[in-house]
């Protein structure tokens, strides 16, 4: 049957019996309920954007301090890159607007993770300055290439107390130049702080 024959043939016989002004009488015809055919009645108006924009809360990136647990661990560069205070080795004060969130930076040689280590057991036993709250570890490699095994090692031991973020070597990064496009490897850390741009 083509196309046209059936729309005929529906026409003449399955066309549900109409009032005197036309209308399909309530129930169901034979394309189905009524409500099938003219959609739900009385839907619910939906607001104007503008009023959703307005009652949906701001969501704002998280302000971190970036403390050196050594020199030349890298914490000017990291809050340059990624935002937030660079405390450098100072403890942050939330009571002059300093974030309270804190990020310990260290190099990922063995002098740098002995500070990272240090500073780490300062925070477990409750020595760090009160109101500080300590998120994680970020380590920045100290030199292109693989990590010997003996510092893979003792980074999974600091990784199995607290999370850890790694930075790889960046030779733009030691000539000063911080407008290039983050490395793969430290996205997870661009999603914690919120950096959004390269």
């Amino acid at each position: 049957m083509r196309v046209n024959e059936r729309v005929a043939v529906r026409g003449s016989e399955g066309v549900p019996p109409r009032g005197r002004d036309g209308a399909v009488p309530h129930g169901s015809g034979p394309d189905g309920p009524e409500i099938w055919i003219r959609g739900a009645a009385g839907e619910p108006e939906q607001p104007p954007p503008h009023y959703e924009e307005e009652r949906r809360p701001m969501a704002r990136a998280r302000r971190f301090s970036w403390i050196a647990t050594h020199g030349g661990a890298g914490s000017s560069t990291l809050a340059s890159v990624f935002g937030g205070h660079d405390a450098g080795r100072d403890w942050p004060r939330p009571d002059r607007g300093d974030p309270a969130s804190v990020l310990l930076v260290g190099r990922t040689h063995a002098a740098g993770l002995d500070a990272v280590s240090h500073t780490l057991d300062i925070f477990r036993r409750g020595d760090a300055p009160p109101g500080l709250d300590l998120d994680a570890i970020v380590l920045v490699a100290d030199a292109p290439g693989r990590l010997p095994r003996q510092l893979t090692q003792r980074v999974k031991v600091i990784n199995s107390a607290i999370d850890v973020y790694r930075v790889p070597w960046m030779p733009a990064w030691r000539t000063g130049d911080l407008s290039g496009p983050l490395p793969r490897e430290a996205a997870s850390l661009a999603r914690l702080t919120g950096r959004t741009a390269p």
